[in-house]
């Protein structure tokens, strides 16, 4: 009896096993590097962003709250403009800020101190933080504790104020009655990854800021002029406002025996144009 031969069947050796593999393999890493890199880029691309957006806001609120600054001669312990540069620089004013500045909501009112300043986390970030309270008013534990963070990651934050006399830029403000015309500030700020300890920043910007307010004088606050105290003669012409003297402007206690001139309405005792005492 003879059998029918079939057709031989042609299988796979494991060469051709271990080459098909090898090459899904490459395809496989090829196709996870490119998704790799294309995770990193976005990861890149979403930090330069935030960082970005965090730059304007921190430079944006730099420039708002600057030019809307108040300042009264009358109530300077109120009022005070306060520059301080070095390993801990702060920028500290009193200002009138628009409807949308941040945290506007918190506070009943617009008119509020504003405190610019670097402070070092626990995990060694210095971040530029903004903290705000009503000028009679102490900070809140709030905003003592969880600032408004407006730059991470920050280098260096530097405050120059014009100063008209020199002139040019100084890094600190002596003059406590008045307000600098135009106000430097530069930021440099680090990158995640970088230490802050490097010599290359990544980015530094600088922006002169003119400051369109003056200090408000005490006349036109009070409507009456600075009283020293004290006893004078001959200065104004008339009694003192609060003061004895012949002839003088401002004096000391309230009595006075003015002779003379357009004061004398504010002395308790007086002889001259206008005798008699306060109004």
């Amino acid at each position: 009896m003879k059998f029918k031969e079939h057709p031989r069947r042609r299988a796979f050796t494991l060469i051709e096993i271990m080459v098909a593999i090898a090459i899904f393999g490459l395809l496989i890493a090829a196709v996870y590097s490119t998704w790799v890199v294309i995770l990193k880029s976005s990861q890149v691309g979403q930090q330069a962003a935030a960082r970005a957006q965090r730059e304007r806001i921190a430079i944006r609120t730099l420039e708002d709250s600057l030019t809307c600054i108040q300042s009264y001669q009358a109530s300077m312990g109120y009022y005070q403009f306060n520059v301080t540069n070095g390993d801990q620089p702060t920028l500290s004013f009193v200002a009138r800020v628009p409807d949308v500045f941040p945290r506007n909501g918190k506070f009943d009112s617009n008119l509020r101190r504003l405190t610019f300043s670097i402070v070092t986390t626990a995990d060694s970030e210095r971040d530029l933080v903004l903290r705000q309270n009503p000028i009679l008013m102490d900070l809140d534990a709030d905003e003592q504790q969880v600032p408004l963070v407006l730059a991470r990651y920050v280098k260096d934050f530097a405050v120059e104020c014009w100063d008209t006399n020199a002139p040019g830029w100084v890094d600190e403000w002596d003059s406590t009655n008045s307000l600098p015309p135009m106000v430097r500030v530069t930021l440099t700020l680090a990158d995640k990854n970088e230490s802050l300890n490097s010599t290359t920043p990544v980015l530094t910007i600088t922006r002169e800021i003119a400051v369109p307010s003056t200090t408000l004088p005490n006349i036109a606050q009070t409507g009456l002029p600075f009283n020293p105290g004290g006893f004078g003669i001959g200065n104004i012409g008339g009694g003192g406002v609060n003061g004895n003297g012949i002839g003088n402007g401002p004096g000391g206690n309230n009595q006075g025996n003015g002779v003379g001139g357009p004061y004398n309405r504010y002395n308790q005792h007086g002889v001259g144009n206008r005798p008699g005492g306060y109004p």
